[in-house]
């Protein structure tokens, strides 16, 4: 995949925040002063009276974004997954989540990837966060065109929303005009031996994965999750009885996150041997994003690693 044209998903999402804001008037942009660092600022060059700077408050910026929904606006509350999801998770469950209002969490720089930052911003943790509030959809794109994708039915959707995008450039796996819809995953491969399902950075680490493993007689189905809820229960019980294996993979702690939601439904529907490749509940820590996801196990060398153990090759 080297010759791919790699983009951030949080470019993504200023760049979709801009195509909405033309589209539709009642679109707001809220920010935590990172408007630079979380691309906002692309929506607010092009519609200053519409992006509103919060400082470095996100518990304030989050009540601010419930009003703004009362009053008929779709607000994108921005910041770090670390503060986003962190330090406003009370605003986010009892001002969001309990009225089940219609705001949307746009957090970026989640995950091991954010690289210098350190363990302090290395959130690995939200998607548990998130997913523990009911009625809050939970999503992290794979690439630049589905992020944007992803973006849109965000807004199209009514209801809260949190969705992920990461710091480091990813490859574009998709092609432009693909149909996004939440709760449904997608099959980019198919394979009998072993179904590896992934989300974010790791659906190119997964697919290049599963090239190698190809060439050792090992045919992998890869899947991506970018919704990890509600999760596509569907396919993941197909997947599952096809292949019989399962391999779980994301840049987030183990405990929480999409392996154990794909853990939750194998175990109660069709009980299948399951392998979560993620961050083993430990802390990251400083230091540059490539090296730290292969420090971490977040790349294909190990993905194959554990599948050929997996499949006895």
């Amino acid at each position: 995949m080297a010759d791919i044209k790699k983009i951030a998903t949080r470019e993504s999402y200023g760049n979709a925040l801009k195509a909405l804001g033309e589209e539709f008037e009642n679109v707001v942009v809220l920010d935590a002063d990172l408007a630079g660092a979380t691309k906002t600022g692309t929506f607010q060059k092009a519609f200053p009276d519409r992006h509103f700077d919060c400082g470095i408050a996100e518990a304030n910026m989050i009540c601010m974004a419930t009003g703004m929904s009362t009053a008929g606006l779709v607000p994108f509350a921005s910041s770090f997954a670390m503060f986003a999801a962190g330090r406003a998770f009370e605003q986010v469950r009892n001002s969001i989540g309990y009225p089940h209002l219609n705001v949307k969490i746009g957090a970026t720089h989640g995950g091991i990837s954010v690289g210098e930052d350190g363990a302090s911003h290395q959130c690995c943790e939200d998607f548990a966060l998130m997913r523990s509030i009911p009625g809050m959809v939970v999503m992290s794109p794979a690439d630049d065109v589905e992020a944007k994708a992803m973006v849109r039915a965000a807004y199209l959707y009514e209801g809260p929303v949190y969705m992920r995008f990461g710091r480091a450039a990813v490859p574009v796996i998709h092609e432009e005009g693909m149909k996004f819809e939440i709760g449904k995953g997608e099959v980019l491969r198919e394979g009998t031996d072993v179904a590896i399902i992934a989300n974010g950075l790791m659906v190119a680490e997964a697919l290049t994965a599963a090239e190698e493993l190809a060439s050792a007689g090992i045919e992998a189905m890869v899947i991506n999750m970018a919704t990890i809820k509600p999760l596509d229960e569907e396919l993941v019980l197909s997947a599952a009885k096809k292949c019989g294996k399962v391999i779980t993979c994301e840049e987030h702690s183990i405990i929480g996150g999409l392996g154990e939601a794909v853990c939750g439904v194998l175990s109660e529907k069709l009980p299948t041997p399951v392998k979560r490749i993620g961050v083993n509940d430990e802390f990251g820590h400083s230091g540059p994003a490539a090296a730290l996801l292969k420090q971490f196990g977040l790349c294909s060398d190990h993905i194959v690693e554990v599948a050929k153990e997996f499949c006895g090759k």
